[in-house]
């Protein structure tokens, strides 16, 4: 029997590795947005694939989570652990799901025959990273049409995710950021058994994937005459030859830290770098840039539509390695504009709250628990014509001819 849609309400979160947030964007609006919802009485169970038994708790910040095994294959693991996830879920029904990732949307008929109201964050544009080769990237295109069809909403953290959606599909979408937390009073005292110092470093946050361009950055940071270090924080499971693609890249000044798991070491990095810089490309919204404004990081960003929807005129633009060089001397030799960046970035922080992220989440889940979305006419996931080719002018006597592509390499349409 389903719940009164006016109080508490049995939420289930799907498809992510779960809490605590260790990896990734879904992880960390998992771990802010459940915490918030039980703490208002909502009853959140969190699917987790945790690979350690030391560390499969029952609960944690008042969220329910629930352990279960996955194929520890790149290609199968999300998919392995989620069917998983989706059959405990239709055997415990819940007033409310949230899939997160468009790639699970082959699981959702599932749900819908359980009669448990689904939404789907559908994130970035998944089949553009380079790590999926052909098979891989047609399934995701084929994923997103799925999302569509069988979703009783969907969800994008980004304006750029939502026009896709309306552009490709004619979807509409619930448009809910990701949060940026507020970082204030942070020490140094984690830098120094780092041997860094405030403002003598410029920091990398990202995991090792061709569409966050680490190689980019490190390839143009030793380009650069910077004097001061750059400290490169990630790896990614499953990368080992873009990770000595950047290793091959640094030279001496380059610290490669890996992975760190120590989130008051990793605000303190950002809170006392001199430049922030952040290649990610595809993603929509992310997390590591929203912290990073949070702690007042003067941040240096890939020049796409997604970076830009955040930092607006806080930011710093590159696109390629020449451009990083550039900037990264910018800053050491005008120390304080840099910090000014990091003051305006940090009051652009401000409008990305995790407390009115909740509020979406909250608002969505009640009206998908009242059954607002039933009965409503779904896009039917079929994606929009593509225009016919146009004609365009040339310098040459001669002309050609240009397809137009309603999907461009990059969000913001650059090339």
């Amino acid at each position: 029997m389903t719940r009164s849609h006016d109080g508490p309400l049995r939420i289930a979160l799907i498809g992510t590795r779960g809490v605590p947030a260790r990896y990734g964007g879904f992880e960390t609006c998992v771990d802010e947005v459940g915490a918030r919802l039980a703490d208002r009485g909502h009853d959140v169970l969190v699917y987790c694939r945790t690979p350690d038994p030391a560390d499969r708790v029952p609960a944690y910040r008042g969220m329910h989570l629930v352990h279960l095994p996955a194929l520890r294959r790149r290609s199968l693991e999300t998919l392995s652990h989620t069917a998983l996830s989706v059959g405990h879920q239709v055997a415990h029904r819940h007033d409310a799901a949230v899939v997160f990732n468009a790639a699970n949307a082959v699981f959702l008929p599932a749900l819908r025959a359980a009669r448990i109201p689904v939404a789907t964050h559908v994130d970035g544009l998944e089949w553009r990273r380079a790590k999926w080769g052909g098979a891989g990237r047609r399934y995701y295109r084929t994923a997103e049409a799925l999302a569509v069809r069988w979703s009783d909403a969907l969800i994008a953290d980004a304006a750029g995710i939502a026009d896709y959606y309306t552009e490709e599909f004619g979807a509409p979408t619930e448009q809910i950021a990701y949060g940026a937390p507020l970082l204030d009073g942070l020490g140094t005292d984690k830098l120094a058994g780092l041997g860094l110092t405030s403002r003598g470093y410029h920091l990398v946050v990202a995991r090792f994937e061709p569409e966050n361009h680490v190689d980019v950055i490190v390839e143009g940071y030793r380009r650069s005459g910077a004097t001061l270090p750059l400290v490169v924080v990630g790896s990614a499971p499953y990368a080992d030859e873009y990770t000595r693609r950047v290793h091959a890249a640094a030279d001496d000044r380059v610290r490669l830290l890996g992975g760190v798991w120590d989130q008051e070491q990793l605000d303190q990095l950002y809170g006392h770098a001199l430049t922030y810089l952040h290649g990610h490309s595809v993603g929509g919204t992310n997390p590591s840039l929203l912290r990073a404004i949070g702690a007042g990081a003067p941040t240096v960003a890939f020049d796409v539509s997604f970076n830009r929807e955040v930092l607006r005129d806080a930011g710093r633009w590159f696109a390629g390695p020449d451009d990083v060089a550039r900037l990264v001397e910018d800053a050491e030799t005008d120390p304080a504009g840099a910090l000014a960046r990091g003051a305006a970035a940090r009051r652009r922080a401000a409008d990305y709250d995790w407390d009115d992220v909740a509020d979406g989440y909250e608002r969505l889940c009640r009206r998908l628990a009242a059954g607002d979305f039933r009965g409503r006419r779904r896009p039917s996931g079929r994606r929009r014509p593509t225009p016919a080719p146009t004609a365009v002018p040339s310098p040459d006597p001669a002309t050609r001819t240009v397809p137009s592509d309603p999907v461009p390499a990059r969000p913001d349409g650059a090339a």
